[in-house]
Order: C-alpha cells, then sequence, then structure tokens
C-alpha cells in the first residue's frame, strides 16, 4: 500500500510511519523512471570522460544546477596532475577559439595575394626561364668551390617540385638532352622509399626504373623530425651529364644579373 493509504488505515502522522517503516526497502513498484533518467546516465558518462559541468549542461541541453546535482558525486580531477591538464587544455581550447576568427582572415587575405600574383605572372618567355631558372641554381644548385675552382658539373637538389621544374626547363633550353639527365632521390630511411620514387617519377615524367638507386639518410630516433608521414617524400637530386659548358653558361647568366642589378660599382661574384 502507499504510505498515504497505510497512514489513513492506521490514524498516524507521517513521522509516526517514518518510525514504523524505518530500514524497510522500499517496493519496487514505487520506483518510477523519470524522462530525464537517460539524460542523467549520459551525464554521469560525459563527467567520467572529463566534460565540465557547464560542458554538460549545454550539451544535454539541462540547466547548469541540474547538471551539477546529477554528477557532484564524480571529481572532475581524481589527481592534481589531471588538475593541471584539464586547465591547460582549456587554456589552450579558449586560444584557439580568440584566435580562430584572426587565422581564417589571414589565411583567405593570404590565399587572394598568392592567387593575384601567380595571375599576374602568365606566361614565360624562354629568356625569363633561363634568367629564374639560372638564378634559382645558384641559390640551390652545386657550385664550383674556390678550392676545386675547375669542378663545373650541374648538380640540382630540391624538396620543391616546382624548383626541378623550373631547372628542367632551363636545362632544355640550353640544349640539354633527356640522356644526359640522372635521378636520384635523396630520403630517410624510415620514409616510403618507393612511393616517394613513384611520387617523384610521376612530377617530371620518367619511368621509375631510369632513377637511379636512392640515397638513405640514416635515421636518428633521438631527432625530433617535422618532415615525417605521407607528405615527405625527400628531394629529388637530378645530374646533368658532361655538364662542363652549360654550367659555364649558367655562370656567365647570373653574373650579368648581378651586373645589371648593381647600383653602384660593378657587382663582384
Amino acid at each position: 500500500m502507499p504510505l498515504a493509504q497505510l497512514r489513513d488505515h492506521f490514524g498516524v502522522s507521517r513521522d509516526t510511519m517514518a518510525d514504523w517503516l524505518w530500514g524497510l526497502p522500499t517496493p519496487e513498484w514505487t520506483i518510477r523512471p523519470t524522462a530525464k533518467d537517460d539524460l542523467r546516465a549520459q551525464a554521469i558518462e560525459l563527467r567520467k570522460d572529463g566534460a565540465s559541468v557547464p560542458a554538460i549542461a549545454a550539451k544535454l541541453g539541462v540547466s547548469k544546477s541540474t547538471a551539477y546535482l546529477w554528477t557532484r558525486h564524480l571529481p572532475l580531477d581524481p589527481t592534481p596532475e589531471h588538475a593541471v591538464e584539464r586547465r591547460l587544455k582549456h587554456m589552450e581550447h579558449m586560444r584557439e577559439s580568440r584566435w580562430e576568427p584572426h587565422r581564417k582572415a589571414r589565411d583567405a587575405e593570404r590565399a587572394a595575394v598568392v592567387k593575384g600574383q601567380a595571375e599576374w605572372v602568365d606566361t614565360l618567355s624562354d629568356r625569363e626561364v633561363l634568367l629564374i631558372g639560372a638564378t634559382s641554381y645558384w641559390c640551390e644548385g652545386q657550385k664550383a668551390k674556390p678550392w676545386e675552382p675547375n669542378r663545373c658539373r650541374l648538380q640540382f637538389i630540391n624538396s620543391d617540385p616546382a624548383l626541378i621544374r623550373i631547372f628542367l626547363r632551363m636545362t632544355r633550353l640550353l640544349g640539354v638532352e633527356q640522356s644526359a639527365l640522372q635521378y636520384r632521390l635523396s630520403i630517410h630511411e624510415s620514409a616510403d622509399v618507393a612511393g616517394a620514387t613513384r611520387w617523384w617519377a610521376e612530377e617530371v615524367g620518367v619511368p621509375v626504373e631510369e632513377f637511379q638507386r636512392a640515397t638513405l639518410k640514416t635515421h636518428n630516433p633521438s631527432t625530433i623530425r617535422n618532415n615525417v608521414g605521407d607528405s615527405y617524400r625527400g628531394c629529388l637530386v637530378v645530374n646533368v651529364l658532361n655538364s662542363r659548358r652549360y654550367y659555364w653558361r649558367i655562370e656567365g647568366i647570373v653574373r650579368g644579373i648581378a651586373l645589371a642589378t648593381a647600383t653602384e660599382g660593378r657587382a663582384t661574384m
């Protein structure tokens, strides 16, 4: 019987009936599920996963006080270390939320500038390609050293496929035959050497079989490297056989560029 009927039957007060029934378990039929029992269970699981009370309230669509009552028996941080980690994550989240609009605006402006400048370049004449190619080679390619002044040969190594394409187009304009070009990959031994070779072969339009044996860099586990993952494809090394006179021509082009851009006196190299 319900408590109200028991009180009426015996004619006693609420307190007296409570004393009589003290220690007796509540009958199962009187325990009725509520509409929010499933939300309470979700709140408890979220709390166990480290969610804060405001976050739980926002996710479940309940008030903060309700979320607190449901989860107040569960500590948010089991240890001081967890508390420090949670605060750091919260600070990082707040920082990201604050600066994300600025980053989006910056990235949009950058994309617009890059697109506009790329359209401004339009097409390049053979002369322009020679000037650009010679300059990029003098920055990135192998050059004769003071102690080996006559070691003049063309070797270009780079990880940027755009610079590789510029160099190859320049060699064609200089009259270099395709048969005089040698391709070799320089890459860390822990990378996907075969996959990187196929990728570079497709970039330069050369069969994989024409690539020489790759130069593998020894992997040092103690070194923190950022050039990892699927996007890491090492560097492509392009050698030009019997290239002394081609080297001289590039050297002359660069000297001419230096002289043409000198503002005071004659530039020296």
